[in-house]
């Protein structure tokens, strides 16, 4: 019979936000795969855990999964931990979730803490629907493509950030998306956490003059749909009446159905239009 993947969350700072049942877990399985075991010895002796680690990290995520999950059908239960949080979210663990499933490994997760969801949670913005990007690719381009995304985003989204970057990722959002309203929370659990409600402009000029410490979780307000609205809208205005209108003719509308559709996108009646073009 094969054994368990248990995928155990651990604090994000405070000692005191791990589970009872993720203790017990710890001591009882076979196995810890850790992201750092240095980092995670730590912990381990804090809760007087003695079962043995293994390092399973970003950098040998493929092949330590196969060697894992060979144990795994041998009946080794494994517990996954990483160095803070939720293993999966912005840390390893993806990899050999999707390959335990494919050997018919029974996984589980226990939830606990994660730094993208408490921070959302005490942002002060809507937190009816989020996406989640974690940290943004180190790839201009790539980088590029992401933030152009999130220009159209109407749900509140949340990044991660080391201090170094804070300000260079903080321009990069101003420079595309325009001066939102965001949060930004640091040291979330710790001694020192803050949380700073703020534009993305006002949020420049601060770390300017002060230098940003501490991991980084920024919380983005969404565009609203009626200013995805007036966007387009602006764009049609820079089009001629004549030049809108023959870019719904090319696709094979009457003149009828394009001057509806052009008055539309402008925001005045089709009788507007039609006195425009007569």
């Amino acid at each position: 019979m094969s054994g368990t993947l248990y995928l155990c969350a651990t604090p994000i700072g405070n000692l005191e936000d791990i589970t009872f049942r993720v203790i017990r877990t710890l001591k009882e399985v076979d196995l810890i795969a850790a992201e750092d075991t240095r980092h995670s010895i730590k912990l381990l002796n804090h809760f007087e855990i003695k079962t043995p680690m293994t390092s399973y990290h970003e950098f040998n995520k493929i092949e330590k999964a196969r060697y894992l999950v060979k144990q795994l059908l041998e009946g080794v239960n494994i517990a996954v931990i990483t160095d803070a949080g939720t293993p999966g979210i912005s840390d390893p663990g993806e990899e050999l979730v999707r390959q335990a499933h494919e050997a018919g490994i029974t996984v589980t997760s226990l939830p606990g803490p994660a730094a993208c969801i408490t921070a959302l949670t005490m942002s002060g913005l809507s937190t009816r629907r989020f996406a989640f990007e974690a940290f943004l690719p180190s790839d201009k381009k790539e980088k590029q493509v992401i933030l152009d995304e999130l220009k159209k985003e109407t749900r509140t989204t949340i990044l991660y950030e080391a201090p170094h970057r804070l300000l260079r990722t903080l321009r990069e959002l101003l420079d595309t998306l325009g001066n939102r309203r965001i949060t930004i929370c640091r040291e979330l659990t710790k001694k020192h956490e803050t949380t700073f409600l703020t534009t993305l402009e006002d949020a420049i000029a601060h770390y300017e003059v002060q230098e940003p410490k501490g991991e980084c979780v920024i919380v983005i307000e969404g565009i609203s749909h009626e200013q995805i609205a007036e966007e387009k809208q602006k764009e049609w205005q820079e089009m001629s009446i004549e030049e809108h209108m023959e870019f719904y003719l090319q696709q094979g509308k009457d003149k009828k159905e394009s001057m509806k559709l052009v008055a539309k996108d402008r925001g005045v009646s089709k009788r507007d239009i039609y006195q425009q073009l007569i």
